[in-house]
């Protein structure tokens, strides 16, 4: 009877406690997600905020733009902005999107089979230096990219490549660049090596583990570097700008530099924010479109952010 009592009473006393207790964590717990949400939203609109304004400007006429004050919204839309900036006389919009497509296209296999190549390279064969050479790899991501311009512009002007889209390509072909070989890499290591092991028993060789196991087996890793390479060039400016110098061979992101230049006193800026809006929007669909490849395939390579 004692012991019923005390067992009765103790648990009488102790669920209030506990129910407070509970309170105090749910409290907690909202307020902690209430400011990681208030970050959140705060960056996030920070990182939209130009995005806005750049498809605001787009839309408004230009007296609107040279108002005072200034409006943050277009009173009255004029989508005739797009067209008119896309067919503005001396500029080629259609061959300079169609040249950088036509990089896009021949420099992405290169990436993906160079890079994954290395990356199965420095994941599953044994060869003295690896882990020196791997990180010579890591090391060259810390080099700025300006300080290989000359060396790189010299020995393209002895091949006779200025000027044509080799320098833009056929380097892509030769490694595919550090970050997608680490990233490949850090995939290739999640894969267990039972299936290596299975490969090698059936008669097969590294380059056919390569193509037909890893390959297959690494969608997400291919995916996020193909995204990132299309990424790179369509906004890349500084490699077109030292290696080419004929209009007719300018990629997108030059096109628009030139555009610019056409109006020194006059500054059409409903023109150039409408082309600028037509060139991020491919970029953003193909973001939305392929984004949970994207998280895959820097999750699975243990890349968490």
């Amino acid at each position: 009877m004692t012991s019923t009592t005390n067992t009765s009473t103790s648990t009488v006393y102790s669920t209030p406690n506990s129910a407070k207790i509970k309170a105090v964590r749910r409290r907690q717990e909202v307020t902690s997600k209430g400011f990681v949400y208030t970050l959140l939203i705060i960056g996030a609109l920070v990182f939209v905020l130009p995005l806005v304004v750049m498809v605001s400007t787009s839309l408004k006429s230009y007296a609107e733009i040279n108002s005072y004050p200034p409006t943050f919204l277009p009173n009255q839309i004029v989508p005739s902005n797009f067209v008119e900036a896309w067919n503005y006389p001396n500029t080629m919009f259609p061959r300079w999107t169609f040249n950088t497509i036509f990089i896009i296209v021949a420099t992405v296999p290169g990436v993906v089979l160079s890079s994954s190549l290395c990356a199965y390279g420095f994941a599953r064969l044994r060869f003295p230096g690896r882990n020196l050479w791997f990180m010579l790899v890591l090391a060259s991501l810390m080099l700025p990219a300006q300080v290989t311009l000359i060396p790189l512009y010299i020995l393209f002007h002895k091949l006779g490549w200025l000027n044509t889209f080799a320098p833009l390509i056929v380097p892509a072909w030769f490694g595919g660049g550090a970050i997608n070989i680490f990233l490949m890499r850090q995939f290739f290591m999640q894969i267990p090596r039972e299936l290596d092991e299975a490969a090698i028993i059936d008669g097969a060789g590294h380059l056919t583990i390569w193509w037909k196991i890893y390959l297959p087996l690494a969608r997400p890793a291919l995916i996020s570097v193909t995204l990132l390479t299309i990424l790179g060039i369509w906004n890349d400016f500084l490699n077109p700008f030292i290696f080419l110098s004929d209009p007719n061979n300018f990629t997108i992101s030059l096109g628009l530099n030139l555009f610019r230049n056409y109006f020194p006193q006059l500054a059409r800026t409903d023109y150039i924010m409408a082309i600028s809006t037509l060139m991020v929007i491919p970029m953003i669909v193909m973001f939305l479109a392929a984004q949970r490849y994207i998280v895959s395939g820097f999750v699975t390579s243990g890349i968490k952010g």
